[in-house]
């Protein structure tokens, strides 16, 4: 008799751990997506201004300096938690973002 009720709390358990994995599987994508999405508008953001500095109208405007150097740190920081949620990367939109921040580390 007891085998059988600990047989049914141990289904019942299990079925809500389960249930309880799943949901935190969903949120982790969800993170991730949205963490990626970040990045990603955060680094046209860094390409942008610094498009702008290198124009001959702000070349050499601190506060635009400053931003531009700003923008960069806060890359990295985003990029070291993306790094551990990377599941859902576009990585062409990546490739093409990070080929015009090398071309803009040559003109520096």
């Amino acid at each position: 008799m007891w085998i059988y009720i600990f047989m049914a709390i141990s289904i019942i358990l299990n079925c809500f751990l389960v249930w309880y994995v799943t949901k935190l599987l969903r949120k982790f994508l969800f993170i991730s997506q949205n963490l990626s999405d970040l990045f990603l508008t955060t680094k046209a953001f860094q390409v942008f201004v610094s498009d702008m500095y290198g124009m001959d109208t702000y070349h050499g405007e601190p506060v635009i300096e400053n931003l531009v150097l700003r923008t960069r740190e806060v890359n990295d920081e985003i990029e070291q938690f993306r790094d551990i949620f990377q599941y859902t990367i576009d990585e062409e939109l990546e490739e093409e973002l990070d080929g015009t921040t090398e071309e803009e580390k040559e003109e520096y």
